[in-house]
């Protein structure tokens, strides 16, 4: 119940500047950490892993991404379900292409080359922005997805259009394929997600991240300063696009297994990771975080709900689901445009100040 920094004395800048300055925080950080990695691989079964765990991971490394595009860049996208797309299929013909490559360096080279299409799109923004800039990212989705779709060599000439995962192991364990069992997907996945937040979390505290904030505020601003204005917005794209492109090759190998572009990467998976940056919080990585986790576990817990206990037919239901969502973001937008973020924030500064009035 009681939240506060009495004793936390800090002797150095470095432990004053560090990424949770209260040792509560802490605390609870590598606890959570101790419990994903220790308890929950042993209690993990299928539904869980695939209804849950695997998606919440996933969307959150390509919340994560847009995050720092558009929260922290200021630089909006419609774009990035075509970037998993890309970050799929590259990781489709590498696996093919080079079988005896490791799995994890396939994903990392997927992101790299997502961050070579993601810069190339990301060169409009050094004219354009705001809604014209959108409509050139969602241009970017519907070229992408036309582009998988009619040219053979991304899915090898397969009669279907459809690209199925190669099997791969690492120590005797499989990673990809059907063998593939729950709890090796979840930790496959979750630490992934571990490095990546990691490194964001700094990129937003050092030099890069500083340059990409002064960019959204004023751009004209932070040029006069001296922050260019080429190198932060395209540094921006590429970093956003590796990690959504590291997400698309973790959705489609780690979690479907065989995808077909335009189901798995069409325009509402776009618009869905937009709505949990908004929902989350922009500029936030611990709102990325959160939006991903209540938009995942909302439809979840609607179907249990209203379907499995009080009968309700699917359909019904999944129509009240885009309502909540729409009613969601409205509120937010208007009510709390910082998103989940802030009212975690609000609610930390108020235990701290408990129970004096705030």
């Amino acid at each position: 119940m009681y939240y506060r920094e009495a004793g936390d004395f800090k002797t150095s800048y470095r432990a004053d500047q560090q990424n949770f300055p209260i040792r509560f925080d802490r605390i609870h950080f590598w606890v959570m950490m101790a419990l994903a990695f220790g308890v929950v691989p042993f209690f993990i079964n299928d539904y869980w892993a695939n209804a849950v765990f695997v998606p919440f991971l996933i969307f959150a490394i390509a919340t994560l991404g847009l995050n720092l595009l558009t929260g922290y860049c200021g630089q909006v996208s419609l774009g990035s379900a075509g970037f998993m797309a890309v970050g799929a299929y590259a990781s489709y013909k590498l696996m093919t292409s080079f079988p005896e490559l490791n799995f994890f360096v396939v994903i990392l080279l997927s992101g790299g080359i997502t961050a070579l299409v993601g810069t190339a799109f990301g060169l409009p923004s050094l004219r354009i922005k705001g809604f014209y800039l959108a409509v050139a990212t969602l241009a970017a989705q519907f070229f992408l997805v036309w582009l998988f779709n009619k040219v053979p060599w991304f899915y090898n000439n397969s009669a279907s259009g459809q690209i199925s995962v190669p099997r791969r192991e690492m120590f005797g364990i499989p990673i990809t394929g059907p063998e593939t069992a729950a709890s090796t997907k979840y930790l496959v996945c979750l630490v992934i997600v571990f490095v990546l937040g990691f490194v964001a979390r700094n990129l937003t505290r050092g030099r890069i991240g500083r340059s990409w904030m002064a960019i959204r505020d004023m751009d004209f601003a932070a040029e006069i300063i001296g922050v260019d204005p080429l190198r932060a917005k395209l540094s921006a794209f590429a970093i956003s696009s590796f990690y959504i492109g590291i997400a698309g090759a973790l959705f489609f190998s780690v979690y479907l297994g065989a995808v077909e572009v335009g189901e798995a990467f069409g325009i509402n998976n776009s618009f869905l990771i937009l709505f949990m940056v908004i929902i989350g919080g922009l500029g936030s990585i611990y709102g990325s975080f959160a939006g991903a986790a209540f938009l995942i576990l909302m439809p979840v817990l609607l179907k249990n709900v209203l379907v499995g206990g009080l009968g309700w037919p699917s359909d019904l239901a999944a129509h009240l689901e885009f309502m909540i969502m729409g009613a969601l973001i409205i509120i937010f937008l208007i009510v709390e445009p910082h998103g989940l973020a802030r009212l975690w924030a609000v609610t930390k500064q108020k235990l701290r100040l408990w129970p004096f009035p705030y």
